[in-house]
């Protein structure tokens, strides 16, 4: 019997960059950053053909390497490569406040999703009602529909005592001037 082993290798890198990014214009320096971690990655971790493909950096690395812009890269980083099977991804080893706080709020988001997802299911849940509710419903938006039709009625004749009076006060006002 062969048993097969779950290959996961797990390191932790502290990576110079400023020897690679000091080379090209400031306005490529974090793009060249990105790529120096990951020929990094690929040679010590052993990647096949060292093919920069399969190094996947998290998405909250990226965004510290991003953090002070793209012509100020930081000019080192420590990072943790977790290898399994040909696929090696890589994360912050030591996590910074602003990024634990970009955590947390994505937690929080994604809280909120799920908290709607619940709210849905027990709309439709109340869906599911009696006959008499149901007519005990449409007897109730009868009514409203009434009392609004009602309102609008009198909006309609307050407008035209309105306009009467405005029409009275200004007609003796023109007699006036004309005698």
């Amino acid at each position: 019997m062969a048993e097969h082993k779950s290959t996961k290798l797990e390191r932790e890198y502290v990576i110079p960059l400023r020897s690679q990014w000091v080379r090209v214009p400031q306005y490529e320096r974090t793009s060249r950053a990105i790529r120096t971690i990951k020929r990094f990655i690929a040679k010590h971790m052993k990647v096949s053909e060292r093919n920069v493909d399969n190094v996947k950096l998290d998405v909250y690395m990226n965004n510290e390497l991003w953090f002070r812009g793209r012509r100020h890269p930081p000019s080192k980083i420590k990072v943790k490569a977790i290898k399994e099977g040909d696929i090696v991804r890589v994360q912050l080893a030591e996590t910074p406040k602003h990024v634990e706080f970009l955590k947390a709020k994505n937690e929080r988001i994604h809280k909120k999703s799920e908290k709607v997802e619940k709210k849905e299911t027990k709309e439709i849940k109340t869906e599911e009602k009696t006959e008499e509710q149901k007519k005990e419903e449409t007897e109730k938006e009868k009514a409203v529909a009434e009392s609004k039709s009602a309102e609008v009625k009198q909006d309609i004749t307050a407008e035209k005592h309105s306009t009467k009076i405005e029409k009275h006060k200004t007609q003796p006002r023109r007699m006036a001037l004309q005698k």
